[in-house]
């Protein structure tokens, strides 16, 4: 399982330093292959195409590492490992940022934090009844994750200059209050 890993970080990193070179959507999987130096087969061995290969950077930068502070009821530790991580690959998340269409950076950074909040909702309301029948957590995993994703491109898309702190304090401030209380705070 180590050097499964060890690969996947290998075509990761090799992946990384392409994107700083070129938009996504130009590279190539050999060019990945090469870079990282292993034969293609070896990437199909481990993702289907690179957009998947994103997808797993993502998971494994920002949002696995959150999962055991979710779970410990501790968010906004969680929200600032987030928003640090991305800080500290600043340069690659500002080209990834920048990738749309049908495998945009939006639906996969989305499809990452649905996931894990619909993961955190089933864990943590096992044996309830549910107070909403509609409201399934699913449909709630939708609604949180929205707004995180959209905070964190436009973060991101307007130069990451905000601390994470800062991102932080903004994010807690517009998830607990009614949009009727902004106008006394913009």
């Amino acid at each position: 399982m180590q050097q499964k890993k060890d690969v996947k970080v290998l075509l990761a990193d090799a992946f990384k330093q392409l994107v700083l070179e070129k938009p996504i959507e130009k590279i190539t999987i050999k060019e990945i292959t090469d870079r990282a130096g292993v034969i293609r087969v070896t990437f199909y061995n481990h993702f289907q195409d690179k957009y998947e290969l994103l997808e797993w950077i993502m998971r494994e930068e920002c949002v696995n590492p959150i999962r055991v502070l979710l779970w410990n009821n501790m968010t906004a530790e969680g929200m600032m490992f987030l928003f640090n991580s991305m800080l500290k690959n600043k340069e690659f998340y500002s080209h990834a940022v920048r990738l749309e269409g049908q495998n945009s950076f939006e639906s996969i950074a989305r499809k990452c934090f649905v996931e894990v909040i619909v993961d955190y909702l089933k864990d943590h309301s096992k044996n309830k009844k549910r107070k909403y029948e509609w409201l399934t957590p699913e449909r709630a995993a939708e609604f949180y994750a929205q707004p995180l994703v959209y905070l964190l491109i436009a973060w991101i898309k307007s130069g990451m200059h905000e601390t994470p702190e800062e991102m932080l304090e903004m994010y807690q401030y517009v998830a607990s209050h009614s949009m009727m209380d902004l106008p006394e705070d913009l």
